[in-house]
């Protein structure tokens, strides 16, 4: 598995590239699970990054097939 810090950095990378080349997907990033937490402090662990980069790169391919 990666590492919390690599994941982060792609995780940012990723939300630089939406927002620069698919910047209708952007709005959709508020309603992701990961930006809204169910609990007053949660455990954001590497799996939890992870499955959040990995929900990312799921829509972008989604969209770009459908575009």
């Amino acid at each position: 598995m990666k590492k919390t810090q690599q994941l982060l950095t792609e995780i940012s990378t990723l939300l630089r590239q939406i927002e620069e080349e698919h910047p209708e997907l952007y709005k959709y990033l508020d309603e992701t699970p990961m930006t809204i937490p169910d609990m007053e402090n949660p455990d954001i662990d590497q799996n939890t990054l992870n499955e959040y980069l990995e929900s990312l790169k799921s829509m972008v391919d989604n969209y770009e097939k459908e575009h």
